[in-house]
């Protein structure tokens, strides 16, 4: 007998998460890439005639790909449950593509190319709505598809490679944007409005090419994603459920061998003596903790630092905010290894906790010294401090829990309601982060600038106690084992 067959092939199993967290690359590219954009695309837009293109507008555009991400999120249950996690990633993957090219050329076939008008900007916003969908069904069945393929004793640390492509696709989009931009330049805020001639001729071609070439760069991983997405297996917990046990074997022997297989599979069966039950079967409190461990991952305020931090260092005087976004990501990219490689060995609530602490520090730093001469440095330091206790704690090991937490008859569902959430406060928090830093109580105080940060870091400090009170241990335990724990919570 095979060694793949005793114990399992690792290289078969490596080779399809590496598939699937191409969809949490995608996710990451595209929430990502407007940081670098929207300045061009604001410019251009406020050339129009038929209406005025103000902030709102401008708010809107920048997050309308959110709206798409509640909806992609909303329908995730239904799709993951009805068509199957993996043709659920081949619609979120066509979806990316779609939205990258209609992105970078909203004109196609409608419109005269170039001429900013309402029409045109609605038609840019809908592009960007269709790619927030795939982007909502990946952030759902993304780690959902991967912990129902890997073993559970690497469970944590494979969902977590997940997050780990998520900040790597913001990374890649920054350098992307990055390099497109080359030698051009933003136009200035107070150039905008007065018309093309009017800006700087380096900012111009930003304004009426650069920001199509950076949406556009998006096609490219986004049709590398639907094409292999193709060839990875179906999860053997959702072949089970629609009765092909027989498929469902094969595919966990190729992972665990036959013996751990045969025993893998006659679990989940034990599992799922219906297809699917209520969302409340288990409780209120297995949905509310999945809820909220989504609803605390927004609103400690980390996405208005990804979506807005060229504009957060630049208004803290630094030389050149871009490079110093970039290695910001270098930063979120290495703290997002520390939580892969300690997952299986800490546990998720010890990560969470002391990520949770971290982040209230980080962001009462920043409250603190935000706008005060001679403190620049340690305004940036606290900020990265903040980043970096998210990216070991809440960025991955949310996603883990949510995984993994539900019992498999309600994991489509449950988790499908717990995303949405996740994206829900995500435009709550993006959409206010703006207006409430620009708060003044009188004519030029810092109000706004230590008064979000303070939320920020009243709001981990509260999340450390949630997940120390409320959230179970998932460490070493199958999804097998959530029924039985939900089981004993709720009597």
């Amino acid at each position: 007998m095979s060694q793949s067959q005793t114990s399992g092939s690792k290289a078969y199993l490596f080779s399809i998460v590496l598939v699937a967290v191409l969809g949490g690359l995608l996710f990451g590219y595209d929430t990502a890439v407007i940081s670098g954009a929207e300045k061009g695309l604001q410019a251009f837009f406020m050339e129009a005639k038929d209406f005025t293109y103000t902030d709102g507008w401008h708010g809107f555009t920048s997050a309308s790909a959110l709206i798409g991400c509640i909806i992609g999120s909303a329908l995730s249950g239904f799709l993951a449950t009805n068509l199957g996690r993996k043709r659920s990633l081949i619609i979120a993957g066509l979806l990316f593509f779609i939205s990258a090219l209609g992105s970078m050329d909203p004109e196609f076939l409608f419109f005269e190319h170039g001429m900013p008008t309402y029409s045109l900007l609605l038609m840019f916003n809908f592009y960007r709505v269709i790619g927030g969908i795939g982007v909502g069904l990946a952030s759902a069945i993304c780690p959902m598809y991967i912990g129902e393929v890997a073993p559970s004793n690497i469970r944590g640390m494979l969902v977590s490679w997940n997050q780990f492509a998520i900040i790597f696709g913001q990374l890649v989009v920054y350098f992307v944007n990055f390099f497109i931009l080359g030698e051009h330049t933003q136009p200035l805020v107070e150039e905008m409005g007065r018309g093309i001639a009017a800006i700087t001729p380096s900012a111009q071609w930003t304004v009426t090419t650069g920001w199509r070439y950076m949406f556009g760069s998006e096609a490219v991983p986004a049709g590398l994603f639907a094409l292999l997405i193709c060839f990875v297996p179906e999860t053997p917990r959702y072949l089970v459920s629609i009765g092909r046990s027989d498929v469902a074997e094969r595919i966990l022997t190729k992972i665990n061998g036959r013996s751990r297989a045969a025993q893998i599979l006659q679990d989940i069966k034990d599992t799922m003596t219906v297809k699917t039950e209520p969302l409340l079967t288990y409780g209120v409190m297995c949905i509310f903790i999945g809820i909220m461990l989504s609803v605390f991952q927004q609103a400690v305020g980390i996405n208005a630092v990804l979506y807005y931090a060229p504009r957060i260092f630049g208004d803290m005087g630094m030389d050149n905010p871009m490079m110093i976004t970039v290695f910001m990501g270098i930063i979120n990219i290495l703290f997002t290894l520390v939580a892969i490689f300690t997952v299986e060995k800490w546990g998720r609530k010890p990560l969470l906790i002391s990520g949770s602490l971290g982040m209230a520090l980080g962001a009462m730093g920043v409250a603190l010294t935000f706008g005060h001469a001679g403190m620049e440095l340690f305004t940036a330091a606290s900020l990265l401090i903040y980043s970096a206790s998210f990216m070991f704690s809440w960025g991955p090991i949310c996603w883990v829990l949510i995984a993994e937490i539900f019992p498999n008859t309600i994991r489509g569902g449950a988790v499908a309601i717990a995303v949405a959430f996740q994206w829900i406060f995500n435009f709550i928090v993006s959409s206010t982060f703006v207006p409430m830093f620009n708060m003044h109580l009188s004519e030029g105080d810092d109000f706004g600038h230590w008064f979000t940060y303070g939320l920020y870091g009243i709001i981990c400090f509260l999340a450390a106690l949630f997940v120390w009170r409320l959230v179970p241990e998932t460490k070493g335990k199958t999804l097998e084992d959530m029924s039985a724990l939900w089981r004993s919570r709720k009597a």
